[in-house]
């Protein structure tokens, strides 16, 4: 499946993230309905976090610094057909396990989304999507939690904190 355009159609969910439409990716973004979306963080072996520059032309938040590949989940895909997808067409990741690791709800203003959170360790080659992706390097989560990269995705930023505090907890119980 291509990335979503605009007129591609998403699937809607409600407070529960139980799917209640499938409508068109415009009138998902400009009427801010919830949806399902994927994060996917990929580490080095050293453990630094693959931190994407968004290109001027996104949609959501162009610009910006962003800790995950990922997107919204299409109408009939699941959050691992999306996240398959979406390394694939963002990144170039082809066969490397995406983990899922936890969901999490993130809203603002523009934005009410359902996240799956996956994780992999790819060191690249990456094959960049020009529509989306400017540029990608390797940081540590202190470079990110100190603002050497801004401004950061508020939801890839989210979804990274949660995961580093779920995998606190995995540590933990072990």
């Amino acid at each position: 499946m291509p990335a979503l355009s605009s007129q591609e159609v998403v699937m809607v969910v409600d407070e529960a993230n139980r799917p209640v439409a499938e409508l068109p990716r415009h009138r998902v973004r400009s009427e801010n309905l919830r949806h399902r979306t994927t994060y996917i963080f990929v580490f080095d072996r050293q453990g630094r976090v693959l931190v994407q520059l968004r290109t001027a032309i996104k949609d959501m938040y162009p610009g910006y610094y962003d800790l995950a590949a990922g997107g919204v989940v299409a109408a009939g895909e699941s959050y691992e057909e999306n996240a398959k997808r979406e390394a694939d067409e963002e990144l170039g990741i082809r066969d490397t396990d995406l983990e899922p690791k936890l969901d999490f709800y993130y809203e603002d203003e523009g934005n009410r989304c359902f996240g799956r959170v996956f994780t992999c360790v790819h060191e690249g080659p990456f094959t960049l999507q020009a529509e989306e992706v400017e540029s990608v390097a390797f940081h540590t989560v202190e470079e990110i939690a100190a603002g050497d990269v801004s401004p950061v995705t508020p939801d890839s930023l989210l979804a990274l904190n949660r995961l580093l505090a779920f995998e606190k907890a995995e540590d933990v119980r072990q």
